[in-house]
């Protein structure tokens, strides 16, 4: 390939990438004001676009693919938490934690802080212990067990620096908002916004971690 094609295939890329995250961001406008003003027709439009357009420009910047298959695992959630019944709630729940497997496989054995560590315990331990008698019978196990898998996923991403870290964080808390609704715990006003706001920047700051972490090990290997 002749640098000037490579030059131009490079430009297309980076047009193309810009493309894809100008819809992400676009789509994202649309999701949170269609929550705030009560459109649900919005919401159900957009909220489905969020992580394949997220996945798709993550792939343009070169993206490892268990990152794409941690953001399409998310999408897959998204979609089914769409529903109000009980079935598509635990396969929801159960495609996130397929996508946070992935991230946990994604961030290796990288380093983390063992203090951070401890507070994500008391975190979790208390959690789980004051939602518990507030949850329906038959998702204390699964809602514990998921609580578990994230808080793991959310300590680890700590681990590829600030942008994942506070990913990971923010996912805790999203989870931790739609886990109080189920309790039937007294909400923020626009719950749902709150949700997808912290859901949409845990996501983005994942990736952008991810990615940030992957371009500095290819300019290092080069």
């Amino acid at each position: 390939m002749s640098a000037r094609t490579a030059e131009t295939a490079a430009t297309a890329t980076n047009t193309l990438s810009r493309a894809l995250l100008a819809a992400f961001a676009l789509a994202v406008a649309v999701d949170l004001v269609s929550l705030l003003v009560g459109a649900d027709l919005g919401h159900r439009i957009a909220k489905p676009l969020l992580m394949p357009l997220l996945a798709a420009y993550a792939a343009t910047r070169g993206a490892p693919k268990l990152l794409i298959a941690a953001l399409l695992f998310g999408w897959g959630g998204d979609v089914f938490l769409l529903s109000q019944a009980d079935w598509a709630f635990l396969v929801g729940m159960g495609s996130f934690a397929a996508g946070h497997v992935c991230y946990l496989v994604l961030f290796g054995r990288r380093r983390t802080s063992v203090p951070l560590g401890i507070a994500y315990t008391v975190a979790l331990v208390g959690t789980v212990a004051l939602l518990w008698p507030d949850l329906p019978a038959e998702l204390r196990i699964p809602v514990a067990g998921y609580s578990l898998l994230l808080t793991a996923m959310a300590y680890r991403a700590s681990s590829l620096g600030l942008a994942a870290g506070a990913g990971g964080a923010l996912f805790l808390l999203s989870d931790t908002l739609i886990a109080t609704g189920v309790a039937e715990w007294p909400q923020l006003p626009a719950p749902a916004f709150w949700v997808m706001s912290t859901y949409i920047a845990a996501q983005y700051l994942l990736a952008k971690g991810v990615l940030a972490r992957a371009y500095g090990e290819r300019s290092t290997a080069a």
